[in-house]
């Protein structure tokens, strides 16, 4: 059990810069998420850490100790793969115990130890079954189980769900969860995924073209995105995004996005403050609007249904405002058609104001 901490971690590839002066703390006993999209330096931060790629700049701590200069296996750490990488020849019960042989663990500790996983994880019947035999989800478990056993410091865990179908994989998530919590082990888990990092971590790092976004809880990250990037990232559907100015008339302060105007007098302060000029992004997420024939409260806009979505247990309303297509989630049993107009509200409490030209949420 250990604190994993980064500082100015650096990689590049050529004239690719992978990972950008990230500097990261995963505190001891937490599962951290690195999210973010392919590409943006998630995973090669994960093998830095592990000690399979070496860092161009930057320092790597585990615990109080630098371990820049010790080899993978003096980490101390254990890694999980996206492909489960089983012995083929060996069964369950071997794949299990491969790696405290390797350690030469007396033989009456090594079948206590994998009987003792083998529990934890439900796989105890398949123990004699070889890795041909077993099923994807199965293969994960014993995958899992192997990194787990001979209890290293810290977890990593590169997009082990990925080829599982969305059942089982939201079945593997939730024992993930309640292995790492039950085990008191560090974890760093790295995904592509936002519902893994919202439902499993206890923080998210999102991550962008190498560059740190934001880190902090799932409830932060979602609630609170401080950037165009990770308030567009994060939710599902994502963000609405309409574009507009601001503008000051009779001592009012208006955001016009051509279509209608918003009084966000309230906020001139701190907009007026934060903008670096007039054109601005206001952010607002389906499930925070309310669609009726009547506008409720002070932040209502008109908008024409251009698509409905039914998804079953809800359904999302695309509505045509200028140039935007802005998406509202409704109960199923709510009427609409193509054509039909509404008034699209929301609360001051669930909008973002975003500057336009440094991407950044000023409100």
């Amino acid at each position: 059990m250990a604190r994993v901490m980064v500082k100015n971690l650096t990689k590049r590839f050529g004239k690719i810069t992978a990972v950008n002066r990230l500097n990261l703390e995963v505190e001891d006993k937490k599962f951290v998420c690195f999210l973010g999209p392919s590409g943006c330096g998630k995973t090669t931060t994960l093998r830095m850490i592990a000690g399979l790629e070496v860092p161009d700049e930057g320092e790597i701590y585990i615990g109080d100790e630098l371990v820049n200069d010790l080899t993978p296996a003096e980490r101390d750490t254990a890694m999980v793969f996206q492909f489960y990488a089983l012995y083929p020849t060996l069964t369950v019960y071997d794949n299990l115990a491969f790696p405290l042989r390797t350690q030469k663990t007396p033989r009456d500790e090594v079948d206590r130890r994998v009987r003792e996983v083998a529990d934890i994880l439900g796989v105890t019947r398949i123990l004699n079954l070889k890795p041909e035999q077993l099923t994807p989800g199965e293969s994960q478990r014993v995958a899992i189980g192997r990194a787990i056993i001979r209890r290293p410091r810290v977890y990593l865990l590169d997009e082990p769900l990925t080829n599982l179908d969305a059942k089982l994989r939201a079945r593997m998530r939730a024992e993930l969860k309640r292995l790492q919590k039950e085990l008191g082990q560090t974890a760093i888990y790295v995904t592509h995924d936002q519902l893994e990092a919202m439902t499993m971590a206890d923080k998210i790092a999102v991550m962008n073209q190498g560059v740190l976004q934001k880190y902090d809880t799932p409830e932060n990250v979602y609630n609170h995105p401080n950037n165009l990037f990770v308030a567009g990232f994060i939710g599902s559907p994502s963000m609405n995004f309409i574009e507009g100015t601001l503008e000051e008339m009779n001592n009012r302060l208006y955001l016009d996005s051509g279509e209608f105007q918003l009084d966000v007098t309230e906020f001139r302060e701190p907009v007026l403050k934060e903008a670096k000029g007039k054109e601005v992004i206001l952010g607002i997420r389906p499930e925070h609007i309310s669609v009726g024939s009547k506008p409720l409260g002070d932040y209502a806009f008109q908008g024409e249904v251009y698509v409905v979505e039914p998804l079953g247990d809800q359904a999302i309303l695309d509505f045509k405002i200028g140039d935007s297509i802005v998406r509202a989630m409704v109960p199923p049993y709510f009427k609409a058609d193509v054509g039909n107009r509404f008034w699209l509200s929301f609360s001051k409490e669930n909008f973002h104001i975003i500057d336009k030209k440094t991407e950044e949420v000023i409100l």
